[in-house]
């Protein structure tokens, strides 16, 4: 079976905005790709322009990078039990509480461009680690199902998500 594209009887309604969002192709390898991706993104950021939001209330740009890395553990603790054939149900989170408890703006671009790596590349060895069977698990995560298999696809649609943000609604305000 392995990593296929999710079917829509696999997973809740509420996750097709991300999975619709996830590129075509071997997500494993586009998920490698985000790896280059995201870091290219930020290089042109001064640590000053790291600090920048579009409006008032909203996310800065490091807020931002650390609600990836926060994204991509809790993405990969999900997959792990799911795929473990754990069948209790998983809480959801509140960004915005990661959010402010994190306090990314009092950490330098490089080290959270250095978790993100860090965090991707944990996600990547577990999902090359789970056998065939474990994509077809089923479980429940904030409250809707899905299978192991969309995991994956979610994680690529959202940090695509959140890129696609940067680039129109960050870009245009950073000189």
């Amino acid at each position: 079976m392995g990593l296929t594209r999710p079917l829509p009887g696999e997973y809740a309604e509420g996750y097709a905005p991300y999975l619709a969002k996830a590129p075509e192709g071997d997500a494993l390898a586009l998920l490698e790709a985000q790896l280059g991706e995201v870091p290219a993104l930020y290089a042109g950021f001064s640590e000053a322009r790291g600090g920048y939001r579009y409006a008032p209330g909203k996310w800065s740009l490091k807020d931002l990078l650390q609600h990836l890395c926060d994204s991509e553990r809790i993405f990969a603790y999900r997959c792990l039990r799911i795929g473990r054939g754990d069948a209790t149900p998983l809480p959801g989170f509140d960004e915005n509480a990661f959010a402010a408890a994190a306090s990314a703006d009092g950490r330098s671009l490089a080290d959270l461009l250095t978790d993100f790596r860090a965090a991707r590349k944990a996600s990547l060895e577990l999902f090359r680690s789970l056998p065939d069977a474990a994509w077809a698990q089923q479980g429940t995560s904030n409250g809707r199902t899905l299978t192991t298999r969309c995991i994956p696809y979610i994680d690529l649609g959202h940090v695509a998500h959140h890129i696609t943000v940067i680039r129109e609604r960050y870009l245009p305000g950073v000189k």
